[in-house]
Order: structure tokens, then sequence, then C-alpha cells
């Protein structure tokens, strides 16, 4: 038996296709990039001319991909300085977090109280959801700050990049934004505490223990053991951070 006649145009809901711009398919896999937290906020994308190289398009369709971007508030253009990936979480170049900060020193302590509950449940994601490369970042830290332990040199930057690589590795973005802010907030605190509290080599030794503790726990898939040693990490920190405040009133 012949089956009825279809009226395919009735059963089926086909859209016309419609070919995307150059730039506008840079642009979202630029987009994609971000949100997928492979470039973190402060993180400057390639040159114009590498980017154009990658995609195998001229400079003026990357130039015009920028521009869609930059007008999103995901990336922000300067002159002579590249382009740097903007903040999800700020709305401005301004961080008044940062000059409060500044001004009420213990405000400090307020930020830690946050990061305790952040942090902790970063550790947390982190061991659930790292990558291999992530873990591959962590343990090159880890290496650096070891290095650093042998030869008495300070790792406070490592420090606050083992805390964003961690925050990557939730691959959730709003996570990473957030505390890039965080940092970025706490900086100038952050390293004036770190020259002034953490003087001995016993100091940097139970730093570092902290941390590797932390990395060990994700590397083992064990969030509630992760979670135990963030917080247990940022404990201790916000103890030395309030005896400071307290010695500088």
């Amino acid at each position: 038996m012949t089956p009825p006649f279809l009226d395919w145009n009735k059963t089926m809901n086909f859209q016309p296709i419609k070919p995307k711009k150059v730039s506008t398919q840079i642009a979202d896999q630029i987009r994609s990039s971000i949100l997928a937290g492979e470039f973190a906020p402060g993180d400057k994308l390639p040159p114009e001319r590498e980017l154009a190289e990658m995609f195998g398009v001229s400079r003026p369709s990357v130039r015009e991909a920028l521009n869609v971007l930059a007008s999103s508030g995901l990336v922000m253009s300067y002159q002579g300085g590249g382009t740097v990936v903007m903040s999800l979480v700020e709305t401005s170049s301004v961080n008044p977090l940062s000059e409060l900060i500044r001004v009420q020193q213990d405000r400090a302590l307020d930020v830690i109280e946050v990061r305790k509950s952040m942090e902790s449940w970063t550790a947390w994601y982190a061991a659930e959801r790292a990558l291999p490369e992530d873990i591959r970042r962590m343990e090159e830290i880890i290496a650096g700050m070891q290095r650093n332990l042998e030869t008495k040199q300070p790792s406070e930057d490592l420090d606050a990049n083992l805390h964003i690589v961690i925050a990557r590795a939730t691959h959730n973005i709003v996570w990473l934004h957030l505390m890039q802010s965080l940092f970025d907030a706490m900086k100038q605190f952050q390293q004036t505490v770190w020259r002034a509290v953490y003087l001995t080599q016993e100091d940097h030794q139970l730093l570092f223990e902290h941390h590797n503790s932390i990395v060990e726990a994700i590397k083992a898939r064990d969030p509630q053991t992760a979670r135990d040693a963030m917080l247990h990490h940022l404990t201790f920190a916000e103890g030395r951070s309030s005896a400071y405040v307290s010695q500088k009133q």
C-alpha cells in the first residue's frame, strides 16, 4: 500500500541557512574560550597578527571581531597594550573594594571571610571536575613552590596563582571571575601581609604543606578533604592577617 502523501512544509521545522560573517565566527570562538575559562580576567588575548594567523583570516576581520567583543564588555582594547579579558562581575575599570581595603585595612578580613566560604567550595568542585591539564598546572606551581622553599625564595605570586588555577579547575566561569575580582581587590594587602608576617623558613614550609595538601586531595578526587584543607589554610591566613591588622591599628 502506498503511504499517504505528506506535506513536508507542515511537518518539518527547518530554518533557512544564513552564512555568518567571518568576524562573527571569530568573535563566537573567542567568546566561547573566555566563557570556558580558558582566559581569566586580566589575561591578554594574543595580538591581532597572531589571531589572524590562528584563524587563517585577515587582520581587519580580527579587529572587527574584537570590537564586537569589546562592545559586549567581554574584552577591552588598550592603545599599545593589547586586548584584555574583562571580569564578568565588575562593571567598571575602577575596583571600589580595592579602594575600601586600602583606606580601611580591616575590611580585608571581611574579604577573607568570604574567601573561606567561596574557596572551600572551589576546592570541592575542583576535586570533582579537574581535567588532566588542570592537575598539570597545579603540579607545576607546587614544584615551583618546592624550588623556592629549597632556595629560600618567597612564593607569594605562585600562592595567588594556585588559588586561581583551582578556581579555573571548577570549570565554572562565575567562580573564576569572582575569585579573580577578589584577588585583584586584595592584591596590595596580600603582598603587604605576605612580606610582614611570613618571615621564617618555618612559615614558608607550613604554607607549602597547606597548598600541597589541597592539591593532593584534588588529585585524589577527594572533595571533602580538599574542602577541609582549603578551609584550614584560609583560617590560618585569616589569623595571620587579623594579627597584622591589629598591630597597625
